[in-house]
């Protein structure tokens, strides 16, 4: 199993990105997939999660009107649209996948089986 998460990189303050994950090794079509982000010397956050079609997201207040998250079943590959990015978005950005069980908690880290590597975002001021 692997989740490889790109696109972080440094920008300015009101600037955009746009991260992406690809998987491989489980199948990928029928996982929740969400967003984590962990900032240094805090505790990892939610921050998105969509579920396995696609048809439904949901956002942290933080994110919320911000970012878009997204996913393509063909490619394997779930994307994170980060726009008008702000010093406080300033984190690790971690890509995890939630397995196909009866009750899906989208903000608890502790219910995702895979977790990608993480990507680095920093937004100067």
């Amino acid at each position: 199993v692997q989740l490889q998460a790109s696109g972080g990189g440094l920008v300015q303050a009101g600037d955009s990105l746009r991260l992406s994950c690809e998987a491989s090794g489980f199948t990928f079509s029928t996982y929740v997939m969400g967003w984590f982000r962990q900032a240094p010397g805090k505790d990892r956050e939610f921050v998105s999660a969509i579920t396995f079609r696609g048809g439904t997201a949901y956002y942290a207040d933080s994110v919320e009107g911000r970012f878009t998250m997204s996913r393509d079943n063909t490619k394997n590959t779930v994307y994170l649209q980060m726009n008008d990015l702000k010093p406080e978005d300033t984190a690790v950005y971690y890509c995890a996948a939630y397995p196909p069980v009866d009750t899906i908690v989208v903000e608890v880290a502790s219910g995702y089986r895979y977790w990608g590597q993480g990507t680095l975002v920093t937004v100067s001021s």
